[in-house]
């Protein structure tokens, strides 16, 4: 049985720590940090197999080359065509691995950045920066169109899977789905939920695909009237693609 267990890194970073049935090795996803993974290791008990990477960012990659250090043994797994020089195995659309016992397919889904990748194992995916709850990253390398089309590779997924984002974002993420969505009950719901666990410093995180798909107004945008945008952000067009951009900049500027 797959165990995922968040640590805290950062701000408001998680590093992902994924545990197989032999509940003794320990895959990390995305270590901005290594001291925190060090720290996790000894409390637990365990060593590390593998780190997986899905993109390039300093805030996910920092933490590498001290766990490397520690277990040369490791193999790292990431993008290929990426700024990040110490991935051992690279990766790419549609290619399979497995760690642990747990399989996993990779999907390219640039638009945070152009090399970013997420993991899709059953039950799960690890979405980095792509997808979060009730948002998505920041256009900083990919295009909106680009984004777009990497939206259709969450929503394309069974709506159990958990969604395992690497930010606590979900709160400010949620006042803006309210304002996009003043109409959606099932935001309205869910605001208060996650108001109430930030009250309380608990983690919103994993949500689940199914959540997303009712609430998150960046996979919704072929959902969203133009009406509900302001004025100075609506597209000409009435299309998806088009929404989507002029969500993502509204959101840059709310």
């Amino acid at each position: 049985m797959v165990q995922v267990e968040a640590i805290k890194a950062y701000n408001d970073n998680y590093i992902w720590a994924l545990q197989g049935s032999d509940n003794k090795e320990v895959v990390v996803v995305d270590p901005g940090l290594a001291e925190p993974v060090f720290a996790y290791l000894k409390e637990q008990g365990k060593t590390l197999a593998a780190i997986l990477i899905t993109h390039h960012h300093w805030d996910h990659t920092t933490g590498v080359e001290a766990l490397k250090q520690a277990y040369p043994h490791i193999t790292v797994y990431g993008p290929k065509n990426s700024p990040f020089t110490q991935v051992d195995v690279a990766l790419g659309e549609d290619d399979t691995f497995s760690v642990l016992g747990c399989d996993f397919k990779v999907r390219t889904t640039p638009g945070h950045t152009l090399d970013h990748i997420c993991y899709i194992g059953v039950g799960l995916v690890f979405c980095g920066d792509t997808l979060f709850s009730g948002g998505c990253g920041r256009l900083f390398e990919g295009s909106a169109e680009q984004m777009w089309q990497s939206m259709q590779v969450f929503r394309a997924l069974d709506d159990n899977t958990q969604v395992y984002c690497t930010h606590e974002y979900t709160q400010a993420n949620m006042q803006f789905a309210a304002a996009s969505q003043p109409n959606n009950a099932d935001v309205l719901a869910y605001q208060r939920q996650v108001e109430a666990k930030r009250a309380q410093d608990i983690n919103t995180l994993p949500s689940t695909i199914g959540l997303e798909k009712r609430i998150n107004p960046f996979l919704r945008a072929d959902e969203i009237a133009l009406s509900a945008l302001p004025p100075q952000y609506r597209p000409q067009q009435d299309d998806a693609a088009g929404k989507f951009a002029a969500l993502r900049a509204w959101k840059d500027n709310f």
